[in-house]
């Protein structure tokens, strides 16, 4: 029973942490941008997308492709 005295106030401490942790997330900016990952996965400028990187595996996989 007397452990209650302590993990109370630290479960009290570590909740309002995060609480502090998320209003400094809003009000830095963290959830601005809406659309920005919804448009950013659609417009993939690099060359080692998924399609490059499955022809390397398949063909140096030695499976049935490569067999």
């Amino acid at each position: 029973m007397n452990v209650l005295v302590v993990l109370i106030p630290v479960a009290m401490l570590l909740g309002l942490g995060a609480l502090g942790a998320f209003m400094w997330a809003l009000r830095s900016g963290q959830y601005e941008d809406h659309d920005g990952a919804a448009w950013r996965i659609l417009s993939s400028d690099d060359d080692d997308g998924p399609a490059a990187m499955s022809d390397e595996k398949d063909a140096g996989s030695g499976g049935p492709r490569g067999a």
